[in-house]
């Protein structure tokens, strides 16, 4: 695949994500959200995520750090991204998916989630989660970008779809923890719209910007790439594990249904290794 083949896919992914980022921040207006859809959505999600992590862009990261110790290279960066992802948790707090308005079950979730049918949050909250998610959101589209030029050299599309699958399924999923949050704290509709168009065109901005900049690196380039792709591995690998999953592994309720979708999301993205290259896994 050439550069302008891989830049017209990129604009596409670009485009569809923006569209579902701005769908996420509509969606409490438009759908009604209830405890179990939004626990299922985010155990399918987990699934994914997971398997994009170690199953895509950890292999392509090796194949494309240069010299006989790629692997520790690779291992060191994913090393870099998980820690950095556990900082952005703990100081932002960000990822608030639930804020559906089914009653919940008094052994399982705690007063706050219940008391109105509503979630309470303090006014400057929504900051906190923005700037978490933003930074995620960066890292997300700095992922796309990348692996959409590792594409060019590769040859193939299974990496670039891998890691917009695990984007294009999970933004809803920000837009509304944003969205929902600033909803809780008093915001008016026009202030959601604004924070909901601009944050939809985060990834999009920084994933064309990673395509064009990592063009002009020269020899660096597939260091730079492999070295991109390792740490969003250990980025992704963070979320799934220690922010998704955690949201639906407490809960007593669902869990054959949870446990399925889970499973279900490992293995619509472990079916896009067809479009690798042979030999690549």
């Amino acid at each position: 695949m050439d550069s302008a083949d891989s830049l017209l896919l990129l604009t596409g992914y670009c485009v569809v994500i923006s569209a579902v980022s701005l769908f996420g921040g509509w969606l409490p207006s438009i759908f009604r959200l209830t405890h179990t859809r939004t626990q299922m959505v985010t155990s399918f999600v987990a699934g994914v995520i997971l398997c994009v992590a170690l199953y895509y862009l950890l292999p392509h990261s090796i194949l494309e750090i240069p010299g006989e110790h790629s692997v520790a290279t690779a291992m060191w960066w994913m090393l870099v991204g998980t820690v950095m992802m556990v900082v952005l948790l703990r100081v932002f707090s960000f990822h608030q998916h639930d804020f559906s308005h089914e009653d919940h079950d008094s052994h399982d979730h705690t007063h706050d989630h219940q008391e109105h049918g509503h979630i309470s949050v303090h006014p400057m909250s929504w900051v906190g989660i923005t700037m978490g998610l933003g930074l995620h959101t960066l890292t997300e589209g700095i992922t796309l970008g990348t692996s959409v030029r590792a594409g060019v050299s590769d040859n193939a599309i299974g990496l670039s779809l891998s890691v917009f699958l695990a984007i294009v399924l999970h933004k809803p999923l920000d837009a509304l923890s944003i969205i929902g949050t600033m909803r809780a704290a008093g915001f008016g509709a026009r202030r959601r719209i604004l924070a909901n168009v601009l944050f939809s065109l985060v990834c999009p901005v920084a994933a064309l910007l990673t395509f064009w900049g990592v063009g002009l690196l020269g020899q660096w380039e597939e260091y730079v790439v492999g070295v991109a792709l390792a740490f969003a591995a250990g980025a992704l690998l963070c979320i799934a594990l220690s922010d998704l999953l955690p949201e639906v592994h407490f809960h007593s309720h669902d869990r054959t249904k949870l446990t399925l979708a889970f499973f279900a999301g490992i293995g619509l993205a472990y079916m896009l290794h067809y479009l690798e290259p042979t030999g690549l896994h």
